[in-house]
């Protein structure tokens, strides 16, 4: 997407009640992935710190990116794997794992500061880059129909619900309108908030009906948690302070003793961390983060080709989105409770909207951080079905594998390199290729730890390893034909 395509370019500044919509539209683009990291954790009770630490973390990204990157840094699904390590330290061991993640952009930052940027470009050039861009949102992708398909009842049949997919698909179809009219341009600014606004509505109506009705399989939308809050109204109906790492961290150093839901989520294995942590927890956590690496320069070679600006090597080059990112993720795990990184649904939401106004992101920050501390407001974006959340998933994450496949569309796949670097890249990823290096192997397999290693990260990595190995017969090719005699050697 071209530059002059945008109706909001990166320092463009929307009127405050419009910013305040693509705002709050940005947080709905983004909610599914911050709050499902602290769920699929373990720790639901954290949603409103994640919340929070997606807030702080992105403004730090703006400061150090200068203001030119509309991104939103949250929730990393990348370190799912690395989480049960370092809950079964309490949260301060959440806390070293945040800060561990952070310093290794930061050092390479520094490295990429000192040598420049031509190294990334031979690394992974386009035919890596754009493969993985889409595995992206390939592995989103499930996740997405899973959510489409599901109810937020207890009714037995909530997770395969037809009446949850027709509230999806409206949600999709509404979304899909917005963008393609011309006729309205306030509306096509506003797809998702619509969107989820239309699949909310309907999903209200069937819900209602299967109250009055007593049959649970209408009954989409959860409001329990909702009520519950305000039986009996207290303060923190209205008001709450979130749990944060770094807060929490100090108390469990300082009274020995762990928070319930550590001791839930860690099913009662949680201790204090010592030097032996640290290293677990650095062997957990520093591999994910070089591999994330990869994911950053993605990202942000994306978002440059919507905008229409080289962020990598123009301003505010990589050196200083890489820090953004780095000390933005320590930021955020310390005041929140999880790593943060540059959300490809964000990413989506700036090409399908066209709205790429840094001023959005950060008042889309400032919403974050509001609404970390107002529980009716959090509650109630918790009441959105999830088969409404995947309605809208399946137009953001569908772009994130687009815009990957876009991004090699004019690499040469006649070119046996090229094509064999493509191909293992996307079999590998789609097919779910995971490494698991183990550093501590035990009789008993439950006992054994590996640094794990994501299909995402596997293929990225793989592709290279191809890629490098190609490019050294290449040059081992054209040596021999510069030098015929060295091959009777």
């Amino acid at each position: 997407m071209a530059k002059n395509k945008l109706i909001y370019g990166v320092g463009d500044i929307p009127k405050f009640k419009n910013l305040i919509l693509y705002a709050f539209q940005t947080l709905l683009a983004i909610l599914a992935a911050t709050i499902a990291v602290p769920a699929i954790i373990g720790l639901p009770t954290q949603i409103p710190a994640a919340t929070l630490g997606a807030g702080i973390g992105t403004i730090v990204y703006i400061f150090f990116t200068k203001g030119w990157s509309p991104i939103i840094l949250s929730s990393s699904f990348a370190f799912l794997s690395a989480f049960p390590v370092a809950i079964s330290f309490g949260y301060m061991g959440i806390l070293v794992g945040g800060i561990f993640s952070g310093v290794v952009y930061i050092i390479i930052a520094i490295i990429v500061k000192m040598v420049g940027t031509k190294w990334v470009d031979r690394l992974m050039p386009a035919a890596i880059i754009g493969p993985v861009v889409a595995l992206i949102g390939f592995s989103l992708a499930p996740q997405a129909i899973r959510d489409l398909t599901a109810a937020n009842s207890t009714d037995p049949f909530s997770q395969y619900n037809f009446v949850a997919i027709f509230c999806g698909l409206v949600t999709l179809f509404t979304v899909t309108y917005c963008m393609v009219q011309n006729r309205f341009k306030s509306v096509k600014l506003l797809p998702f908030i619509i969107g989820i606004g239309a699949g909310y509505l309907l999903a209200t109506i069937f819900t209602l009906i299967g109250m009055a009705t007593n049959v649970s399989y209408l009954k989409i939308i959860n409001w329990d948690n909702l009520v519950k809050s305000f039986s009996p109204i207290t303060i923190e109906s209205f008001f709450t302070v979130p749990k944060i790492s770094l807060v929490e961290g100090i108390k469990e150093m300082v009274t020995g003793q762990f928070a319930a839901e550590i001791i839930e989520a860690s099913k009662g294995t949680a201790r204090l961390l010592d030097g032996v942590g640290v290293a677990e927890i650095a062997i957990a956590f520093c591999p994910i983060a070089l591999v994330t690496f990869a994911e950053h320069i993605a990202d942000h070679k994306n978002i440059s080709t919507i905008i229409g600006h080289d962020l990598i090597n123009d301003e505010p080059k990589l050196h200083r989105t890489l820090l953004g990112d780095g000390v933005g993720t320590i930021a955020g795990t310390s005041f929140g409770i999880c790593p943060n990184t540059s959300l490809g649904e964000s990413i989506a939401c700036v090409a399908l909207t066209r709205n790429a106004s840094v001023a959005t992101t950060f008042m889309t920050s400032c919403i974050c951080i509001l609404l970390s501390f107002l529980s009716p407001f959090a509650l109630v974006l918790q009441t959105i079905p999830r088969c409404v959340i995947g309605g809208i998933c399946i137009a953001a994450v569908g772009f994130i594998s687009v815009s990957g496949l876009k991004m090699f569309k004019n690499v040469d796949l006649d070119d046996s390199g090229n094509l064999l670097t493509v191909c293992t890249i996307l079999i590998a990823g789609i097919g779910g290729l995971c490494i698991n290096i183990p550093y501590i192997i035990a009789d008993d397999p439950e006992a054994c730890k590996y640094i794990p290693i994501a299909s995402v990260a596997t293929s990225l990595l793989l592709g290279i390893a191809v890629n490098q190995f190609v490019k050294h017969i290449k040059r081992h090719e054209e040596k021999l034909s510069k030098h015929p005699h060295d091959k009777d050697k």
